[in-house]
């Protein structure tokens, strides 16, 4: 079945690539049409601008080529009684089904690992070239508590990996035991250096002859693994970033006992919501026809499309949802998705024993 598998494979590459282009570009021109007029006058920072929002829709745009490839592709091979020939030849349900579903795996996967890439803050990116912020990226006035120490940054610069005018103050219990102060510091291998330090120091046993110790230091490191990017992300409350930086804000904040739900959300719409298509590639096949003459198409094809953007859009309300703080996002993202999945498996059972 070499030969069939391969066959297939060309047909479903050729009708998701046609499909893909065709949904991006639409969605890529509307937008970039309704805000040209806000977009600066320079042709670079335009294509940068269609870049990131190209890759940005990939994000919506590749799980519904996934579906709608497959359902173009099964309508062909009906129409042009293909499919009932493979039957004929002695052909499986598993060799027609399979290839689809592994390239529709593959895809989303791949679709994953982008977003572990600084891609995945695309829209972030069109968003600075639509205000005209593209080559600012200040954030001033960051106070936040890392495990024992309260930091405060009158600048960050997330992008450069650099602070200005940085205090830190390290907490035992409720008493300030340690301040550090200084004009500039620099995030390399995953710590902070500290650039012509003032180090004062409280005396742990005070009496009468207790003073603070002042020192100075040209070079110091701390706060090993407070990374920029997290400061930006934690500072700027925003839902959408990178897996890999989401993970790391994770780990990170839950050591401070902050609340990651909104984290947590992120992560599981990254991973997991996206394979909601997979579902519906089971359905799709289990209810085609594999007489032509018998073939409803209307129906199907409208089943078809509406039933995956329903689908679809069920999983973007829950994962907004989330992003507000409202839900637990392990029951309004991952229930739902386990749900859905056996739903749709006890489904397709069921109507595939009747083919």
């Amino acid at each position: 079945m070499r030969i069939l598998t391969k066959y297939i494979i060309e047909k479903y590459l050729k009708n998701f690539i046609i499909i893909l282009l065709s949904l991006e570009i639409f969605f890529v021109g509307i937008d970039f049409l309704q805000n040209f007029k806000s977009l600066p006058q320079s042709a670079n920072l335009q294509l940068l601008y269609i870049f990131y929002n190209g890759f940005f829709t990939l994000t919506l745009t590749l799980p519904l080529s996934i579906v709608f490839a497959w359902i173009t592709t099964l309508i062909i091979l009906i129409k042009n009684n293909e499919y009932v020939a493979f039957y004929s030849l002695g052909a499986k349900k598993g060799d027609i089904f399979l290839p689809v579903l592994s390239l529709g795996l593959i895809f989303l996967f791949i679709l994953i690992v982008l977003q572990m890439t600084p891609l995945a803050y695309s829209y972030e990116q069109k968003k600075k070239i639509l205000e005209n912020e593209y080559f600012s990226s200040t954030k001033s006035d960051i106070f936040l508590k890392y495990n024992d120490n309260f930091v405060y940054f009158q600048k960050l610069f997330p992008l450069e990996k650099k602070a200005e005018n940085i205090h830190i103050f390290k907490i035992d219990g409720k008493d300030v035991i340690e301040t550090i102060v200084a004009q500039k510091a620099y995030f390399q291998n995953n710590k902070w250096y500290v650039v012509d330090a003032k180090v004062t120091t409280k005396p742990k046993d005070i009496d009468m002859n207790s003073k603070l110790t002042i020192r100075y230091e040209k070079f110091l490191n701390t706060l090993d693994g407070f990374q920029p990017k997290i400061l930006d992300n934690v500072y700027e409350a925003r839902n959408e970033s990178s897996l890999l930086d989401a993970i790391n804000a994770m780990f990170l904040l839950e050591k401070q006992g902050v609340n990651t739900s909104k984290i947590r959300g992120n992560i599981y719409n990254q991973l997991f919501v996206p394979f909601f298509v997979i579902p519906i590639l089971f359905l799709v096949f289990a209810y085609s026809s594999l007489n032509s003459r018998f073939f409803r198409l209307g129906t199907f094809v409208s089943f078809g499309i509406f039933g995956t953007l329903i689908i679809w859009g069920i999983f973007f309300f829950l994962y907004k949802i989330t992003s507000s703080g409202v839900l637990n996002p392990e029951l309004s993202l991952l229930l739902p998705i386990a749900i859905w999945f056996t739903l749709a498996f006890y489904i397709y059972k069921i109507k595939i024993k009747t083919i």
